[in-house]
C-alpha cells in the first residue's frame, strides 16, 4: 500500500482544482467555441461572451493540462480534446463530464450526509441541471463498455432481451448487434423515451428495439422475456428495494431465463476497490438508500429471489465494474 505523506495529502486535497478547470471548459463549451480554430485568448473570450483575463486563466489552465495546445498567443484544441471534448465530434464525451459537475454540490454536503445518514438535495442524482447530461452521460460511459461486453457474453439462445432501467438503450443495442436473432424492450422513466428512441434509430434498430415507459418501483414490466439486464440499478436502491427489483425480474423471466447484473462491485470485506467504495459514497449524497454491493451480497440476493447457477463473468470494466449472471 502506497505511503501517505503531506504531498500526497496535499494532491488528493486539491485534487477537485482539476476536476473544476475541466467542469469549467466544458460547461462554456470552450472546446467547440474553438473547434478547429486557433484563436487568440480576446477573441475566445468575444466568442464566449466572457471576461478577457478570467478566460486566459483558464485557457493556460487547460492548456497546462494537456487539453489545449498554445503557439505564441493562440490556442487551439488538441487531437483529445478535439474528438472527446467539442460537440460537433461524434465521439463528444462532455454529457458525462456535465452530469459530474451537477454532482459536485452534493458532494460538497458529504460530511452532513454522513451525519443525517442520507442526502440533503431533494434531486440530487441530476443535480438540478436537468435529464440529458445523465442520460447521455449514462450513453458515454456505456459506449465504452457495451460493444467489447456484448461480444464476451453468449447470447446466441437468446431471442427476447429486456433492459430494466436501460436509460438510451446503449446495452440493448449493442446486445442485438451482436445477436441478430435478438429482439429487445428498452423499460425506463416516460422521459427517457426521446432519447432512447433517437439512439436506437441512430444505429438503425427501431424495428428490433422498442421503448416501454414505466417506472419499475411502482410498475411491472409487461410482456416474457428470456434474458434481462441491469446495469448500474442496483446501487441505486436499498436492500429491500433490490429484492423487489429481482422479483419483478423474476415474474417475466421464461423458465431457464437469465439475469445479467452490471455494476460495481466491492470485495466481500466492503473496503475496496477503491472506486466501488467511493461511489457508495456517491449513492449516500444522491439517494436515500443507495449503496454499492459486495459480490457476496449480490449472490445472496439472486439466490433469495429464485436464481440458480449463480456466478460472476470474468469481465472488469472500468471502475471494478462487474456483471454477475443468475439463472431462473
Amino acid at each position: 500500500m502506497e505511503t501517505w505523506t503531506a504531498e500526497k495529502l496535499m494532491a488528493v486535497s486539491n485534487g477537485y482544482w482539476e476536476a473544476c478547470v475541466l467542469h469549467a471548459g466544458v460547461q462554456l463549451d470552450l472546446f467547440t467555441v474553438l473547434g478547429a480554430d486557433t484563436l487568440r485568448a480576446d477573441e475566445i473570450a468575444d466568442k464566449l461572451r466572457a471576461d478577457s483575463r478570467g478566460t486566459t486563466m483558464l485557457l493556460n489552465a487547460l492548456v497546462a493540462m494537456g487539453l489545449l495546445g498554445k503557439e505564441e498567443d493562440r490556442y487551439a484544441n488538441t487531437m483529445a480534446s478535439r474528438t472527446l471534448l467539442d460537440r460537433e465530434s461524434p465521439q463528444y464525451f462532455g454529457y458525462l463530464i456535465r452530469h459530474h459537475h451537477n454532482l459536485m454540490g452534493a458532494w460538497e454536503q458529504l460530511s452532513e450526509s454522513v451525519l443525517k445518514g442520507a442526502p440533503l438535495f431533494k434531486d440530487a442524482t441530476s443535480g438540478g441541471g436537468g435529464l440529458e447530461p445523465f442520460l447521455m452521460g449514462m450513453f458515454n460511459s456505456a459506449m465504452g463498455i457495451a460493444p467489447q461486453l456484448a461480444t464476451q457474453i453468449d447470447l446466441s439462445g437468446r431471442r427476447s432481451l429486456l433492459d430494466l432501467g436501460g436509460g438510451p438503450g446503449t446495452y440493448a443495442i449493442h446486445f442485438c448487434l451482436e445477436n441478430p436473432q435478438l429482439k429487445g424492450t428498452v423499460y425506463d422513466l416516460p422521459g427517457t423515451e426521446p432519447f432512447a428512441k433517437k439512439i436506437i434509430e441512430q444505429f438503425g434498430l427501431s424495428n428490433r428495439i422498442d421503448f416501454m415507459p414505466g417506472d419499475y418501483l411502482k410498475k411491472d414490466p409487461k410482456g416474457r422475456y428470456d434474458v434481462v439486464w441491469i446495469s448500474h440499478i442496483l446501487h441505486a436502491a436499498g436492500p429491500a428495494e433490490c429484492r423487489m427489483i429481482l422479483e419483478k425480474i423474476v415474474s417475466v423471466l421464461e423458465p431457464k431465463g437469465m439475469l445479467l447484473v452490471h455494476d460495481f462491485i466491492l470485495d466481500n470485506s466492503f473496503d475496496g476497490p477503491l472506486f466501488p467504495a467511493l461511489f457508495s459514497l456517491n449513492m449516500l449524497v444522491n439517494t436515500k438508500q443507495g449503496q454499492t454491493y459486495s459480490q457476496g451480497q449480490i449472490e445472496e440476493m439472486l439466490l433469495s429471489t429464485g436464481f440458480k447457477e449463480v456466478r460472476r463473468l470474468p469481465f472488469r470494466g472500468p471502475g471494478e465494474s462487474g456483471v454477475m449472471i443468475g439463472i431462473c
